[in-house]
């Protein structure tokens, strides 16, 4: 009995010390509904850069739903290694609340820990048969839009902010006249689904609306994967600059003990072979060098920051988005 006592220990230590090691070795990055492509050529190239800097054989897991989505499933028990999300008040939230992300995330890698930028855009089909140019083209009777829930989907807050932005600019801060413009935008909404794939899925497949408004990486996705024959970016002349923030889960990754690795990975997407792979998928990259080279690839465009126009994210959400906000008031009164 007791060397089958002294077995059966045995062999559970060596089942945790191997499912520690698995941990170890395996990395979860939670991240936005609209990236799956994006993070799927990351992962590889990753593997094959850690494998040659360290030997070690690593698998990246991950899992993909609305940004603000995702950041409540980590604080009731997700447990992801890193984060790679499209809106930094989804990253804060878990360092506020949940104590899983550093106090001082956004100084532990560059650019504010954003290693590449988008902004909101649009797609039309083909010929852009309802000539859609600018913002205030969205306000129109005759024009349908599809785009996700502000109050789900970090994607849609930024379209949402940047209709207000633009209706600020055009009215000259009138914030009377911009609530009254986003009332119009939200009124035109055929579908609001709960994340930016979504979204696509509703206009693209199921044929919705006149215009689907999406980071400009996605719509140029949209239009490889479904034709030019089909479909068209049109990205407007004045817009808002979407960050894309990562960090360690370091509650987390210390738990599994992968802060190494989840380090390594989110070092990696600001390398220039993690860049060229990101602006491969149209977005807009930090790194100088990439930048250039891919300069023609990117229209012009006056971009302006949360920051600049709404006095940073918090303040942006206490009046926009917080229960009773600027947007709870102008959607009820739709």
């Amino acid at each position: 009995m007791r060397r089958l006592l002294a077995a059966a220990i045995t062999g559970a230590l060596l089942f945790s010390a191997t499912a520690r090691a698995q941990d170890a070795n395996t990395l979860l990055n939670v991240s936005y509904d609209i990236a799956r492509e994006l993070y799927a050529a990351v992962n590889v190239e990753f593997v094959k850069d850690w494998k040659a800097k360290t030997g070690r054989d690593v698998k990246v897991n991950d899992s993909f739903a609305g940004s603000s989505k995702q950041a409540r499933a980590i604080l009731e028990g997700l447990e992801a290694d890193i984060v790679t999300f499209n809106q930094v008040t989804d990253v804060q939230i878990l360092a506020d609340r949940g104590k899983l992300v550093a106090p001082d995330w956004q100084k532990r890698f560059p650019n504010n820990a954003s290693p590449f930028y988008s902004l909101p855009a649009f797609v039309v089909r083909t010929g852009n048969p309802k000539n859609i140019k600018n913002w205030d083209d969205l306000v129109r009777d005759d024009v349908k839009l599809v785009f996700p829930n502000p109050k789900t989907s970090g994607n849609a807050r930024y379209t949402y902010l940047a209709a207000y932005a633009f209706a600020l600019e055009q009215n000259g801060g009138d914030e009377a006249k911009a609530d009254a413009f986003v009332k119009k935008l939200l009124s035109n909404v055929a579908v609001f689904d709960t994340g930016g794939r979504g979204a696509t899925t509703t206009f693209v497949e199921r044929q919705t609306g006149d215009v689907l408004i999406t980071f400009e990486a996605e719509t140029a996705a949209i239009v490889k994967q479904y034709g030019a024959d089909k479909f068209q970016t049109v990205v407007p002349p004045v817009s808002l600059q979407a960050e894309f923030p990562v960090a360690v889960v370091e509650r987390y990754a210390e738990k599994h003990g992968t802060t190494e690795l989840a380090k390594g990975y989110l070092d990696f997407l600001y390398s220039p072979k993690g860049q060229e792979i990101i602006v491969g998928f149209d977005n807009r990259v930090t790194d100088p060098t990439v930048a250039a080279a891919n300069k023609d690839k990117f229209p012009e465009v006056k971009l302006y920051t949360v920051d600049q126009v709404f006095g940073g994210w918090t303040k942006a959400n206490e009046v926009h988005f917080a229960s009773g906000g600027k947007f709870d008031q102008v959607f009820d009164a739709r």
